[in-house]
């Protein structure tokens, strides 16, 4: 917006004009908003996407990746007044400065960041990630609090929380941030939000049928768990009689198929090349043959109850955890692999635009700036339930608050 200004006295009216409708245009609600909110570790915008359909302002935005950055603003309307734009979140909490006093960081925090009532981070979850801690233990790396360029990033989002204390915030990851390093990492996390002043919903809750684990696949295609804490100012009495157990009655009667969300035609490039889906093939066998799970995800277009494995950060690489069935036989690929026929049936990849798709990022109009398939904004995605999880889950607490102090209650 700011280089639209610098250019105005270059350009004629008309100019002028149509580069403003290449801007995207501001949700329908604008200008009357129903509360503010900041997107910490944003992504593209897979948590704002929710907030902002049940009539929040997006006031502030951080997100490191470039990529993503870029996709995040073709997409959403940023008020030129009212929204900031940063990049790593340190600058922000100056977390990386041992010379600043805790009280001249908060100070800078207020300063940086606009008044809000709602926070929304999916700080990184890679140092919990199964599939992370994994990686970081093979490679002798540290994992969870531990490491330093990721771990620690959550008491960024501490700082925050305690400089501008908003009326709520919903922070995700994965699944596995309850049992990671025998669950000391979480009950320190919760331990903290406590002492911050916060009553977590369903904080007592800790068994399998835990509320704050919440599955994708009840409202897309995808199997895409996520523990999902949402935080209310302890003095501000919102939390009484919420539960994130009330999303089940939000779950569609019907969701999309898998199906439906693929492109009728794509590009001859998504499909594996012959070396590579013989590679993936043999090393699923192999995994097989030693009685776990590793290898490829392919996925029946055709078949209504279809579910995909989660979308991961890794998938611009080979797109192992979900490849589209293109009619492959597989028993005579057990016969005869280079079966010249057969081949033509080989597997592929999803487009950036289906990835988006299955993370509820769908909208009309939506713009996927890079078209690789290697596209690393969409690993940048780290939602709730792929996205629409979210959006759904997001009605409840997001309606909980109201400006003014107001409550609404649920349960």
């Amino acid at each position: 917006m700011a280089a639209l200004s610098r250019a105005a006295g270059r350009l004629r009216p008309q100019e002028i004009a149509h580069l403003a409708t290449l801007l995207p245009a501001p949700p329908a609600h604008h200008p009357h908003y129903a509360f503010r909110f900041v997107d910490l570790f944003a992504g593209i915008g897979g948590i704002r996407n929710g907030f902002e359909a049940i009539g929040g302002q997006c006031v502030f935005t951080s997100e490191w990746n470039k990529h993503a950055v870029r996709t995040y603003k073709a997409n959403w309307y940023c008020d030129p007044q009212q929204h900031r734009f940063n990049e790593d979140i340190r600058d922000v909490t100056l977390s990386h400065r041992p010379d600043v006093s805790d009280e001249e960081a908060a100070q800078h925090i207020r300063e940086t960041i606009p008044q809000h009532d709602v926070l929304l981070a999916g700080f990184p979850c890679q140092p919990f990630s199964l599939a992370g801690v994994s990686k970081k233990n093979a490679m002798g790396r540290a994992h969870g609090f531990a490491c330093e360029t990721q771990g620690t990033l959550f008491f960024d989002v501490v700082r925050i929380i305690a400089a501008r204390q908003p009326a709520i915030f919903v922070l995700e990851n994965v699944k596995n941030l309850k049992s990671h390093d025998q669950g000391r990492t979480f009950r320190i996390i919760m331990q903290t939000l406590d002492e911050l002043g916060y009553e977590v919903a369903d904080a007592g809750h800790t068994g399998p049928d835990d509320p704050k684990v919440i599955d994708g696949r009840h409202f897309l295609p995808q199997h895409r768990e996520r523990i999902v804490l949402v935080g209310f100012r302890r003095d501000l009495q919102l939390h009484e009689g919420f539960t994130l157990r009330d999303i089940a009655a939000l779950y569609p009667a019907v969701r999309p198929t898998f199906g439906e969300l693929l492109e009728p035609t794509v590009d001859a490039k998504f499909i594996l090349t012959p070396v590579l889906w013989k590679y993936l093939y043999r090393y699923a066998r192999k995994h097989q043959a030693r009685g776990n799970g590793f290898g490829y995800g392919l996925v029946d277009p055709g078949n209504p109850h279809s579910v995909a494995r989660t979308l991961s950060a890794r998938y611009y690489k080979d797109g192992a955890e979900i490849l589209v069935d293109r009619g492959w036989d597989r028993p005579l690929g057990e016969q005869h692999f280079d079966d010249p026929q057969n081949q033509q049936r080989r597997p592929r990849r999803l487009t950036p635009r289906e990835c988006a798709r299955l993370m509820a990022l769908n909208r009309p109009g939506f713009t996927v700036p890079h078209s690789s398939v290697g596209y690393p904004g969409l690993s940048s995605v780290r939602q709730l339930g792929g996205g629409s999880g979210l959006r759904r889950g997001g009605e409840a607490p997001g309606a909980a608050y109201r400006p003014g102090g107001g409550a609404s209650r649920s349960g």
